[in-house]
């Protein structure tokens, strides 16, 4: 399977047979411009949604055909399993920002949990209700969403294999976020390919990568 980082907390995860998960699509020019990133027009089979802001949730522009999917529970989509867990988008069990949602998208026996706007470290339900994952497509920026230290925290309670950090500040991104760098302080060693896509041809393979991509759009 494949993984592209379009940007800010968009990904599109491509399967070994095709299969196209887009998560969180921004709108591009949200917020007055603060989101730069460019607009997506992807064609996608499913489109996975953390939350209803215009930075996580807006398909205008995405060609017809695919199915969305925005809501607690379990489901059989286009072949793949999918979990989304109930969570929040701060540490005070949404009275500030609302609820969130982590996806855990199962593709090619790879679990990725695509943790969308998490703003506080996970209860042992939550972590529970995750399970064991691979890779976890994570947010580092702060401010909205888990700051650096917190992430770490989120790292080790759901100690996948992969850690690709995502929703931090970059020359497209104007919020009031932090850079990758501060994120990647606390994690120590990382990889940086200079590309938008990794390929991940099995689970489970021991230890832990932390891979910065470079946003596609």
């Amino acid at each position: 399977m494949k993984i592209k980082w379009l940007g800010h907390a968009a990904f599109v995860l491509t399967s070994d047979a095709g299969t196209r998960v887009l998560t969180d699509p921004y709108k591009s020019g949200a917020f007055d411009g603060a989101v730069g990133y460019g607009p997506i027009t992807e064609r996608v089979d499913i489109v996975t949604v953390s939350h209803d802001h215009d930075d996580h949730n807006c398909r205008e522009g995405l060609p017809p055909g695919y199915e969305t999917v925005a809501a607690p529970g379990k489901c059989s989509v286009a072949g793949l399993d999918i979990i989304s867990v109930k969570t929040y988008h701060d540490a005070h069990q949404g009275k500030e920002r609302g609820r969130n949602i982590v996806h855990v998208i199962t593709m090619d026996g790879i679990r990725i949990a695509h943790l969308g706007d998490l703003g506080h470290t996970l209860s042992d339900n939550d972590v529970k209700a995750i399970g064991k994952v691979d890779v976890v497509l994570l947010p580092v920026g702060g401010h909205f969403t888990l700051e650096p230290k917190d992430a770490m925290a989120v790292v080790r309670q759901l100690r996948p294999s992969l850690v690709i950090p995502m929703h931090f500040k970059t020359k497209s991104l104007n919020f009031p976020v932090k850079q990758v760098e501060d994120f990647l302080s606390l994690a120590g060693k990382h990889e940086r390919p200079g590309a938008s896509e990794i390929e991940i041809k099995q689970a489970g393979l021991g230890g832990q990568r932390v891979v910065v991509l470079e946003h596609a759009l």
